[in-house]
């Protein structure tokens, strides 16, 4: 990658912590035109950035390190109120190890923050203290605000790294994601100013679900390995080429390799997902094969489905309005359809119900269809509303399992009955 310096913005940025991605952090915000002072306690990663070298292997990293510090733009100290002096943000980049129980150690981060505390006395303008490091939720605020004291002039922000060890300058320089999450507006858009030299447009949000995205990244990196593990586990115990069946999946960017089903909402269903799942467990461990992945996906699409039921037991209204009976919307297949477990559980516990569903006719189903609606439900035929008017002149509260239509949606939303929103979480 050429490092052909870009002009200079002239903004100052303390980056505290020169680790992998402190370092990385500092020099690309330099390539980038900004005036960046590193800080660390550990005098060999000082003298080595104030060098121009790098202190560990990383790969294109000691060529822009040369660059930058040659460019003027760079340099590292031990002194933290010496760097902070001037400076707009202060970028957090310190180790958020795991604890033996599995909790986060946020003590680097109490740390350097008590460090930054006594230079917000001295401040005629807010310090924006941008966070690096990977935080659960609400660390941002109970560990570093907590730490500034709640300082008038510190303003945090959440400003995750999304870099691979081993391609962390690509990953800077060629981002697919910026996040910078809080409620100081004016100290999210300037640490979003730091990047815009950069091909992507930041994504601005709040300081917890900017915490969140990098959790939710990283598991989903994880589950996406796991799950190329265990299915290439099971073809080769098949001798099927695990390699081509893996390939071939990746060629579907439209429902596999895409955003596709990646939405928060009801439990899923239908002839063919529990189906396939419980066929691959069966299959594998006839085998004697454990893919303990894939077993947990029916286990943990109940215990999503349950929580959804404990949500609507829960609602105050005496007669509740079902919206959607099918598995998911523009069907009418009702084979293992969430909504029908539910609507079980509503009616034994002595819930009145009635139902809609544009697409259920009781005289237009048959066959497996029908024999599952009425063993689950036998009274249905008494419970399903002829329309989406009677239902909601019937109803205290309407429960969305499906998205309405445009059309429904403007009827029920007239209506202004308290809503339930299953199949985008449950909103009230």
């Amino acid at each position: 990658m050429p490092f052909d310096l870009l002009p200079s913005t002239a903004t100052q940025v303390v980056v505290a912590g020169l680790g992998y991605v402190g370092c990385v952090t500092a020099a690309c915000l330099a390539h980038l035109g900004h005036r960046v002072t590193g800080v660390d306690r550990d005098p060999y990663k000082v003298r080595a950035v104030n060098a121009g070298e790098s202190p560990f292997h990383e790969p294109e990293l000691p060529e822009l390190l040369r660059r930058v510090h040659e460019a003027g733009r760079l340099s590292a100290t031990a002194d933290m109120g010496e760097a902070l002096a001037g400076a707009r943000v202060v970028l957090l980049c310190v180790g958020t190890p795991s604890e033996p129980n599995g909790n986060l150690s946020v003590d680097q981060l109490r740390r350097v923050s008590l460090e930054v505390a006594p230079a917000l006395q001295l401040r005629e303008t807010p310090l924006v203290v941008a966070v690096r490091s990977t935080t659960f939720p609400g660390t941002c605020e109970d560990a570093v605000l907590e730490s500034l004291g709640r300082h008038a002039m510190a303003a945090v922000v959440a400003n995750p790294e999304f870099l691979r060890e081993g391609a962390a300058v690509r990953d800077f320089l060629e981002p697919s994601l910026v996040v910078v999450g809080g409620s100081d507006q004016e100290a999210v858009h300037l640490v979003a100013s730091l990047y815009a030299g950069l091909p992507v447009a930041p994504t601005l949000t709040t300081l917890r679900a900017a915490e969140l995205i990098k959790y939710a990244c990283n598991a989903f990196h994880a589950v996406k390995i796991g799950f190329a593990n265990e299915m290439g586990t099971l073809a080769r115990a098949m001798g099927i080429d695990a390699a081509e069946v893996m390939e071939t999946l990746k060629k579907d960017t439209r429902l596999n390799a895409s955003g596709a089903y990646l939405r928060p909402g009801f439990a899923f269903g239908g002839a063919c997902l529990p189906k396939d799942l419980r066929a691959l467990e069966f299959g594998a461990q006839r085998l004697g094969l454990q893919l303990p992945l894939l077993e947990s996906v029916l286990p943990s699409n109940s215990a999503h489905l349950s929580r959804a039921i404990e949500q609507v037991l829960a609602l105050p209204g005496a007669k509740l309005g079902i919206y959607g009976l099918a598995f998911k919307e523009d069907t009418d297949d009702l084979r293992e359809s969430p909504a029908v477990a539910m609507l079980e559980q509503l009616a034994g516990n002595g819930r009145q119900f009635r139902v809609y569903d544009a697409h259920i006719r009781l005289e237009s189903i048959f066959g497996a269809n029908l024999r599952f609606l009425l063993g689950a439900l036998p009274q249905i035929g008494a419970q399903m509303a002829g329309s989406l008017e009677e239902l909601l002149d019937w109803a205290d509260e309407v429960v969305l399992t499906q998205p309405p239509s445009p059309a429904d949606a403007a009827m029920i939303e007239a209506r202004g009955r308290p809503l339930c929103e299953l199949y985008r979480m449950c909103a009230r």
